[in-house]
């Protein structure tokens, strides 16, 4: 091809869908609107009230005062710590900054639009994975006395 065709190759921009809504769709969906797309686990969960309970709506209320606490010097939320992990993540939390906690630290988690429809404590990894190398690598190695 030549130069000037190249040029008027349109770079294709993909959208992002949750099951075939678009995002601003999406954010103007209620919770329980919202549960129609989701898993069957989430969908049952949030027609069971499980969203309704004081934990999570102490954090949905928690997010919605950090967003409308950004200003134009700072591009995201502050961090909001929490120790629900069994959120479901929900339209509305899309680009909050949340502290999730693993049992040992805060986590910071930035919300993204692919991550609707989960679990906040899957982005929390409550352990260090072992890696199975030579002997002595890591804890568990042979004892070297101190001098």
């Amino acid at each position: 091809m030549s130069e000037v065709d190249q040029s008027n190759k349109r770079k294709i921009i993909r959208r992002f869908t949750y099951r075939g809504i678009e995002l601003n769709d999406l954010l103007e969906l209620s919770i329980n609107d919202f549960s129609q797309h989701c898993t069957a686990r989430a969908r049952r969960r949030i027609a069971r009230g499980g969203l309704k309970k004081a934990r999570q709506l102490h954090l949905l209320e928690k997010l919605r005062k950090a967003k409308k606490m950004v200003t134009e010097d700072e591009p995201k939320p502050p961090v909001v710590k929490t120790h629900v992990r069994n959120m479901i993540i929900v339209p509305e939390m899309i680009g909050s900054v949340v502290g999730v906690y693993n049992g040992k630290a805060f986590t910071t988690v930035e919300i993204k639009p692919e991550m609707t429809g989960m679990y906040l404590g899957e982005f929390s990894i409550t352990y260090k994975p072992i890696n199975h190398t030579k002997k002595g690598m890591g804890k568990g190695g042979r004892f070297i006395p101190l001098k």
